[in-house]
Parts: structure tokens; sequence; C-alpha cells
């Protein structure tokens, strides 16, 4: 049971306007954005967060498995669900979703990408010069280093956001393999 319950989105509620739009732009509002609502300056930097990373250099599919590798590193069955939808809708085949969550890939580049998101998680933003180099090896410019760094900050937010108010999941469940986190 959540510990803050979305707000409704009545008319005339301080954030009715944005949920509003979410709700016309994909045709639902999540759990999370509607619990997030409570505070709309904050519902409006999320967004405004997303949509400045939306317009990067990684690509939607890159930017799903990351925060599928964020959301298993850190056990985040909401992040999991929802974002496991996301990645099917930006190309992600549902077994190469599946591997991200623990941080793997079949693409070489990008299963070195998600291996230095599963330490930056892990480690606290503390990666070792060899991590630095496995991605210069597989030639991730700068720009995609600090998109990728910046990923895994808004992922961290929403998995902590959801792991304190236990939103209630609102897309197809897939739970977390606490295997992948173990080690």
């Amino acid at each position: 049971m959540p510990t803050i319950n979305p707000v409704n989105a009545s008319a005339g509620s301080p954030a009715a306007e944005i949920l509003g739009a979410i709700k016309s732009k994909i045709g639902m509002v999540p759990n999370i954005y509607a619990t997030m609502a409570h505070s709309p300056a904050l519902l409006h930097a999320y967004l405004g967060y997303g949509e400045g990373l939306g317009q990067g250099v990684l690509g939607a599919a890159l930017a799903e498995q990351i925060a599928l590798t964020v959301a298993g590193e850190n056990g985040c069955d909401y992040c999991a669900s929802a974002h496991s939808a996301l990645a099917r809708g930006a190309g992600v085949a549902s077994d190469e979703a599946t591997r991200n969550l623990r941080g793997e890939a079949s693409d070489p580049r990008t299963a070195v990408i998600l291996d230095f998101v599963r330490k930056v998680v892990k480690n606290r933003g503390h990666v070792e010069a060899a991590d630095l180099q496995a991605l210069r090896n597989r030639e991730v410019s700068d720009a995609e280093l600090v998109e990728i760094i910046a990923h895994v900050g808004m992922n961290l937010f929403t998995n902590y956001f959801n792991h304190i108010v236990d939103t209630d999941i609102d897309f197809p469940v897939v739970r977390t393999d606490p295997q992948s986190r173990a080690a």
C-alpha cells in the first residue's frame, strides 16, 4: 500500500493541467507521476529533465536499457515494469530487457555501457579508471558519457522515490531478480 497516494487529477487541482497533458500524450497517468504531482514543481522538473535527455545523443532504446539496469541493481519493481514496457516501445526485445535488468546486453558496446552503469550504482558513483577506459575502448564519446551519468541520476531518483512511497505498479508487472544485485 502506498505511503503517499496518487493525486486525483480533478479539475482545479494544482497539478490538473500537467496530469491532463500527460494523459493526452501517453493515454494514461502513471502512478509515479500522479504521486509526484503532490508537488507540481517536482513533476514539472522531473518531466523537463526527461524531455531534455530525450533530445540527447543516446537514443530511446539505450536510455531504457540504462533505466532497466538501474532498476535491476536497486530492486525497483515499479521501474522494471515501466521501463520494460517503454523499452519494448523503443524496439528492445523482451529477452534483451530481461538481460538489461542484470546489467547485461547482447550487443558488446551496450554491454560495456550497462556494466559501467551497474558499477556506478553499486559503487555510488565511484568508478575505476579501467571502467572509463572500457567505455573509451568502445568509442563512447564525452557527450554519451555525461548523458549516461545523467540517466543514472534520474533513474536513481525514481527508484528511491518508488521505494519510499511504495508506488502501485500500473504497468505489466516485471519483478527484479534479487540475485542480480547480490554480488
